[in-house]
């Protein structure tokens, strides 16, 4: 495979990540970049980037840690190979909060209708 290629596209719906990014500092944005490059480029990501939301019809967090701090940005594929983010957020608690998890999934309804 052509080293330049990407085993993944990834697209940004809307806003909603956008919201999130620009709030960042300056740290945090170039790690959120370096693993969306990491995602895109490797062949099979480990979880520790990224992984399937339990319970969920195929909602996938994106997982950016610096330092202490987590990051969790959701995402879904589409058509195999398209990463498509909505929000993200700091995660501050062991487990993903449920209202996020609900905000993603509303937001990914919201694209699936649009996009039929």
């Amino acid at each position: 495979m052509d080293k330049n290629q990407k085993n993944r596209k990834i697209l940004f719906y809307k806003n909603y990540f956008q919201d999130f990014f620009i709030k960042q500092n300056k740290k945090v944005k170039a790690k959120i970049v370096w693993t969306f490059s990491l995602i895109e480029d490797l062949q099979r990501v480990p979880e520790t980037y990224l992984k399937h939301i339990e319970n969920t019809d195929g909602l996938y967090e994106i997982r950016v840690q610096l330092g202490r701090d987590n990051y969790r940005i959701f995402c879904f594929f589409e058509q195999g190979q398209l990463v498509v983010l909505v929000n993200g957020f700091q995660k501050k608690t062991r487990k993903t909060p449920k209202k996020e998890i609900e905000m993603a999934l509303k937001i990914k309804a919201e694209y699936e209708s649009e996009n039929k």
